[in-house]
């Protein structure tokens, strides 16, 4: 049997399936959910593309941390490549692949960054090696040697060895507004199932579908 001729496995929440007219934050959620339970590890992982001023593309895997009616939430030291990028181009694409499903999702839209006190609720929650890290951490700068990143981790231990970790300044986060949602489906003979969901203009509540061929 080629690949082309599997027949796709039975999903445990059929009822899930891409529909027009539904929800898509409360479909991706529902997805999301399933992916909980049936991938490896990482569920929320993500491919995020952005891209400098001048168009330049550039992706990498990071972890989805909050998704609303609001848009979708990841965390990053905004000095580093990404959030440089943002900073020059506030917009970012969002992909999601689920291999067990045999699902992806692929998320367009502006972004923003989140408010001060969500990114403070967030850092205080994660755990405190990870706090300490944010901090030694001088991301997607050269690095001269593993010994340079220890020495650095240490030095910012024994600054916070006693009391709360605070957020580092150049921390935060970023939320994706979304204006394009399609959700992708693996069907037998690569006839599989997309459908998108495009934002109406500046209203955050209204959406219009449309399917796509494959």
């Amino acid at each position: 049997m080629t690949p082309d001729d599997r027949t796709p496995p039975a999903a445990p929440a059929e009822a899930a399936a891409a529909t027009a007219g539904q929800d898509p934050i409360a479909l991706f959620s529902a997805w999301l959910e399933e992916a909980g339970r049936s991938e490896p590890n990482d569920a929320n992982a993500m491919t995020l593309a952005t891209a400098d001023a001048t168009g330049a593309p550039s992706a990498r895997m990071v972890l989805l941390k909050g998704v609303d009616s609001q848009g979708f939430v990841f965390y990053t030291n905004t000095e580093s490549r990404k959030g440089g990028e943002l900073a020059a181009n506030p917009r970012a694409a969002l992909m999601f692949h689920w291999k067990s499903l045999r699902r992806a999702v692929r998320i367009e839209g502006p972004v923003e960054r989140v408010s001060d006190a969500e990114a403070d609720a967030y850092f205080q929650s994660r755990p405190r090696d990870s706090r300490i890290g944010a901090w030694a951490s001088i991301q997607s700068r050269p690095m001269e040697s593993g010994f340079a990143l220890e020495k650095r981790v240490a030095l910012f231990a024994a600054k916070f060895a006693i009391g709360e970790v605070p957020r580092p300044p150049h921390w935060s986060g970023f939320r994706v507004l979304p204006k394009r949602i399609e959700f992708w489906r693996d069907r037998p003979f690569r006839l599989h199932e997309r459908i998108v969901y495009h934002r109406h203009g500046d209203d955050r509540s209204g959406w219009r579908t449309e399917r796509l061929y494959p």
